[in-house]
């Protein structure tokens, strides 16, 4: 189920950035949006119609990224590291301490 939702969210991320390049810049030397007055539809149907499939676009991109966290957060194990027997090499690099009452006092030469 995660690969769907996976090839869906990628599906959307590439429409997203085709959508958003497709829309006349405010300068007007980028954008290919709109069209001439021979066209179909007029530069402002034209620029209402592709933010509004943006607008669509960008609510099921966070859509699907939030479907992908949670089931994310589902296939996480939740135990701490804490939790486990601590590796080899940090039990070999512990010192061992005498377990008699007396005081260790450094010899001084």
């Amino acid at each position: 189920m995660q690969e769907v939702v996976l090839v869906i969210h990628l599906m959307l991320a590439v429409a997203l950035v085709i959508t958003v390049l497709l829309q006349q810049s405010e300068g007007g030397a980028l954008g290919i949006g709109g069209g001439g007055q021979g066209s179909m539809m007029t530069g402002r149907s034209a620029a209402n119609m592709l933010t509004r499939m943006t607008t669509i676009i960008v609510g099921c991109f966070f859509v699907t990224s939030l479907v992908l966290a949670w089931m994310a957060k589902q296939d996480a194990i939740s135990t701490s590291v804490l939790d486990g027997p601590a590796p080899a090499a940090v039990i070999e690099t512990i010192p061992v301490v005498p377990q008699d009452d007396t005081p260790q006092v450094p010899v001084s030469n």
